[in-house]
């Protein structure tokens, strides 16, 4: 063989073990997909409608612009800059297809002298980036003991240092906002010093959404990557487009590398989320997605902090973070789960060390809500109680 080996991301090996145990994909009709990621794909209770159809003429069907389509780069800036009052301009920003090639890229095109700071307890595919990437990292302490709230005095003080973190984070939910994010910005904006600040869950809090662009006087004087993308609160994962707002020079790197790595994202699929950005719609989604997902949050919170799942959940993303009760594993619990064709995320694939079932994420589950009805509360109590009993 003459490819470099590595497995499949953590989020993909429960998935696979589900379908080799059931002989089903979790997320199918009659599945109940704890373990995965995506929000509802159909309107929200008070949301807005997600369209059907878009039309596509002749133009559509030529190359993407490697950088991305204009109209969606002036829409993402005008999204930015009426929402929290930023300045940048379309040339901040660059499109992916999806936010994980955009945290790829960054990644990839780092000085190699850098040593990546992320926090103990992060979003899965991190890990794989780190070592697929060889990137040197150093940990922040994300855990029990403080109870997965690390404060900035846990932070890298040095001049070199450059954060990777999810805000809010998957898969705890921990949101940092307000003039915790305000001195996050300031401490990783200083010229020596550079971050990737990765949005994903922006709509999904309880409070106010916030962006760490709000806090950003020029991000042209920055080594600052804010990673958005369609997949969760334009509700669209399927279109695979995502975002880097990032100073003009490192959008012009990430416009060459598309001219030889990706060749741009579909036309098709930027021209949909385009539409999604109409200014009275966003707003719409905002509240809609906000008011949703934190009901869905407190109903789920109840039902799994009676069944003894200790809860250490922040007010952000669609997740629930815990420790099971009894000395219960989560892969055991995951095995009793594929018997009612449901499954969770162990929090073993959310520790940047990967030290297993013996270790201090052995116990956790990351409970996923986000693909969740608001009807389905019922039975998914009921298999709970039968798999934690």
């Amino acid at each position: 063989m003459i490819l470099r080996s590595f497995p499949p991301m953590g989020i993909y090996e429960t998935l696979f073990r589900f379908n080799e145990v059931t002989g089903r994909y979790m997320g199918d009709q009659g599945t109940h997909p704890w373990a995965q990621g995506f929000p509802l794909t159909v309107p929200v209770p008070g949301g807005p409608e997600l369209p059907s159809t878009i039309e596509v003429t002749h133009e559509d069907r030529m190359y993407p612009k490697a950088d991305g389509q204009p109209e969606l780069r002036q829409a993402l800036a005008d999204y930015y800059n009426t929402t929290y009052g930023s300045t940048i301009a379309p040339e901040n920003v660059a499109i992916f297809a999806g936010g994980r090639p955009a945290l790829f890229a960054v990644l990839s095109f780092l000085d190699g002298e850098r040593t990546i700071a992320v926090e103990e307890t992060e979003y899965t595919p991190y890990w794989d980036l780190l070592q697929l990437l060889r990137r040197p990292h150093t940990l922040i302490p994300s855990c029990v003991e403080n109870r997965f709230r690390p404060g900035l005095d846990e932070h890298p003080q040095d001049d070199g240092a450059f954060l990777l973190k999810s805000n809010p984070c998957n898969p705890t939910g921990v949101t940092v906002r307000g003039e915790a994010l305000q001195q996050m910005v300031q401490h990783y904006s200083a010229a020596s010093r550079g971050a990737v600040i990765d949005e994903a869950y922006e709509f999904f809090t309880e409070e106010e959404p916030e962006s760490a662009i709000k806090y950003v006087d020029n991000i042209d004087e920055t080594n600052l990557f804010i990673v958005g993308a369609a997949t969760k609160g334009l509700q669209v994962p399927g279109m695979r487009v995502g975002w880097v707002i990032a100073s003009r020079e490192h959008i012009e790197i990430f416009r060459n590398y598309s001219s030889f790595g990706m060749g741009g994202v579909s036309r098709a699929s930027q021209l949909y989320v385009t539409g999604l950005l109409d200014p009275k719609r966003v707003v719409h989604a905002r509240q809609a997605i906000g008011d949703f997902y934190t009901s869905q949050r407190k109903r789920y919170g109840t039902l799994l902090a009676d069944l003894g799942i200790e809860l250490y959940s922040g007010t952000g993303g669609f997740y629930h973070w815990g420790a099971l009760p009894g000395g219960l594993t989560a892969h055991e619990f995951n095995e009793r789960l594929f018997k009612h064709e449901a499954g969770i995320l162990p929090g073993t694939l959310c520790d940047m060390a990967r030290r297993g079932d013996d270790g201090p994420h052995g116990s956790f589950v990351r409970f996923s809500f986000g693909p969740l009805g608001p009807d389905s509360l019922e039975a998914d109590a009921e298999i709970l109680k039968r798999c934690l009993g």
